[in-house]
């Protein structure tokens, strides 16, 4: 087994290292979420967090962990007689991005359930994780049907596994610890709310402390035993802290002064639900603990409130997650109410600086607090034009970027036919999970029986096979898998027209408006999206295909307009992306959306050049929707013939309402669906 890298000898990330450690003296806290960018030695701190747990006390030869003092008495392996038991090492349990759903939740030999009436079950990573902690890495890449597994697991504190009327149930009660990167996507708010605590972690800026983290890690690298020897002392005086706050923690009082700002807080800051003040409360406590002290004071509060509440305040997925600081101050400050420090407390600050994880290293170099105010590194920003004379940015006809009128809720955007494409929320698939729509013979495991069709295969060989009691004797060709129809999710490429035909601020505005409606409502639907703008003689890829609709945002809140009218060129780009994203994913089917007044201008026979490019899309059958932009009293109609070329149908801006454009992109793509092939 490898020598993990030690907890304390990681460089700075306070406030990381402050939430897994409070989880670590009150697992009820609920565990933590840690976003930022990559290497910031999230995964490291997080799996260095074992070594420093309590032992558990466990049945002997129980695969489920049950506690010797109080066991499940619906343990698949009990019934277990209280009594002692044995103690191992506390488990954190790492669950894959790709894991099947039998392996989280467990699997069931459905063929030996038939046949022999044996409910036979392997337990999967829940199991590992009772009484432990389960770790997703990139957790917001998480597959849905996993997320809602874990979801149910966390809310009953059980698992249940269930196969065709054949079920088991064990407990599955795990601190949920998940890291992830912001800019491949966000989380479902339902699994953001299930993690109490959330923190944001960046690489720090000063010289000194990066320096020291490459010397550390080179160290460790060269010889990790010896690394972790040199930490031992200080692994052991926070094993025995962590031991202290746990046998404390009860003792801890929460006074109704405390109480009342918690409340306060959350109130203020429009949170839903009451999980944020039973968090606040929780977190509070085990920070007085933590610190050596039996009162909960203001302090404890405010650093409870940036733990806490970040994640749950997010009111749409292009709202920052934080909170304001200054808001907060003004809002315990308000609600006050009164001192809960006692007179004859000698060290209200407690041991460790308020709270914080000891900072000095062997080597005499203090950690010392990395500034994790700092955001994590978002995408770069398209760079704005310089001004030029008359106060007009420079360059041939180019004007600063406008901001885009309100998003609103669309209705569902969807691709015809049926897919087979990564489990979402929009266009019809074959996915894994659904309704039943028939069966076949399996491919490989069996994953989803299908009894019906199982027996029925089975009946006609009964008196071959010499049944002579009441159950059925089934064999391997007799199973069916079921075949299922659900959702998926798709690629929806935004191709935007930001030449000066499309300057004018209202009509931008609006056309904004709408991208990013589509966009949030991508989010929700869990699609991929892209975004690729043209304009004086080019294209750009503003965005390539991601699952992160923030970016999204981002770029095209800061598009700015101008130029020439390069369509050929916006439409080949197009091509390309599609081209190398159904290399990458070739389950996952397109939608374009083309966002112009269907000018063309620059280079010989511009119009000719752009009918050719939509034909190539119209070749490989892309679902596809123009959305026409052209105003004024005099019409020329190019977007209505651009649309033709692409197989797709055009609407008009000026028909559009803000409320209505989703709608008609739907109508668009159920009337071209039935005369061409969608890839």
């Amino acid at each position: 087994m490898s020598t993990p890298y030690p907890f304390t000898a990681v460089v700075g990330q306070d406030d990381l290292r402050l939430a897994l450690l409070l989880n670590a003296v009150a697992p009820a806290v609920g565990g933590v979420l840690v976003r930022g960018e990559k290497g910031t030695a999230k995964s490291t701190a997080v799996r260095a967090l074992s070594a420093l747990l309590p032992e558990v006390d466990v049945v002997l030869g129980c695969r489920f962990s049950c506690a010797p003092g109080a066991p499940d008495p619906a343990c698949p392996d009990g019934p277990h007689e209280t009594g002692p038991g044995s103690s191992r090492p506390a488990r954190v349990v790492e669950l894959p991005v790709g894991a099947s759903e039998d392996r989280l939740v467990g699997a069931l030999d459905i063929e030996r359930a038939l046949a022999e009436g044996v409910k036979t079950f392997e337990p999967g990573l829940l199991a590992d994780a009772n009484r432990g902690v389960l770790y997703v890495d990139e957790v917001n890449l998480l597959h849905d049907h996993l997320v809602d597994l874990l979801l149910d697991a966390a809310a009953m504190g059980s698992s249940y596994v269930e196969r065709e009327g054949v079920s088991v149930r064990h407990a599955a009660r795990f601190l949920l610890v998940g890291t992830m990167n912001p800019e491949e996507g966000e989380l479902r708010p339902q699994l953001l709310d299930r993690f109490g605590l959330t923190v944001e972690v960046a690489a720090s800026r000063e010289p000194d402390l990066r320096v020291e983290v490459v010397r550390r890690r080179l160290a460790y690298d060269d010889d990790p035993a010896a690394f972790a020897a040199r930490w031992a002392d200080e692994e052991n005086a926070l094993r025995a802290r962590i031991v202290a706050a746990r046998a404390l923690l009860p003792e801890v009082r929460l006074g109704d002064a405390a109480l009342r700002q918690i409340a306060a807080t959350c109130a203020a800051f429009e949170v839903d639900g009451m999980r944020a003040d039973i968090v606040m409360a929780r977190t509070a406590t085990t920070l007085a603990a933590w610190a050596g002290r039996t009162v909960v004071l203001a302090e404890d509060v405010r650093q409870a409130a940036l733990l806490a509440l970040p994640h749950r305040r997010r009111r749409n997925p292009f709202d920052a997650p934080g909170l304001d600081e200054e808001k907060l101050d003004d809002t315990l400050e308000e609600f006050g109410g009164g001192d809960d420090t006692p007179e004859d407390d000698p060290d209200p600050d407690g041991p460790g600086g308020g709270g914080q994880p000891p900072q000095d290293g062997p080597e005499g170099l203090a950690d010392g607090p990395v500034d994790t105010a700092e955001a994590p590194a978002r995408p770069e920003e398209p760079a704005q034009p310089e001004e030029g004379q008359g106060g007009r940015p420079a360059g041939s006809g180019e004007q600063s970027a406008v901001r885009a009128s309100e998003p609103f809720r669309t209705k569902m955007l969807s691709v015809p036919g049926l897919g087979e494409g990564a489990a979402g929320r929009r266009s019809r698939a074959r996915t894994d999970h659904g309704r039943t729509t028939g069966s076949r013979r399996p491919r490989g495991a069996l994953t989803k029986l299908h009894l019906a069709a199982t027996v029925q295969a089975a009946a006609p060989h009964q008196r071959a096979r010499g049944r002579s009691g009441r159950g059925l004797v089934v064999r391997r060709d007799d199973l069916r898998q079921a075949t299922r129809e659900g959702r998926e999710g798709n690629l929806v490429l935004f191709v935007v027209d930001a030449s000066g035909s499309m300057a004018a601020r209202q009509r931008m505005s609006a056309v904004k408006g709408a991208v990013l409606s589509l966009l949030l409502d991508a989010y929700q639907r869990r699609d991929k999206v892209g975004l690729i703008t043209f304009r004086g003689k080019d294209a750009t890829v503003a965005l390539p295909p991601t699952s992160s609709v923030d970016a999204a945002a981002v770029r095209l809140e800061t598009l700015p307009t101008g130029g020439r009218t390069p369509l050929s060129a916006g439409l080949l780009k197009a091509h390309d992306v599609l081209r190398v994203e159904r290399m990458r994913d070739p389950a996952r089917r397109p939608l374009l959306v083309v966002v112009t007044d269907g000018r063309a201008t620059g280079g010989p026979d511009p119009v000719a050049l752009g009918t050719r490019a939509a034909r190539l899309h119209a070749a490989e059958g892309t679902a596809s929707v123009v959305v026409d932009c052209e105003s004024g009293p005099v019409r020329l109609g190019l977007a209505g013939a651009l649309a033709g070329e692409l197989g797709g149908t055009a609407v008009t801006l000026d028909e559009l309402r803000a409320d209505s454009i989703a709608g008609l992109v739907r109508d668009v793509q159920g009337a071209s669906g039935a005369h061409r092939r969608v890839a």
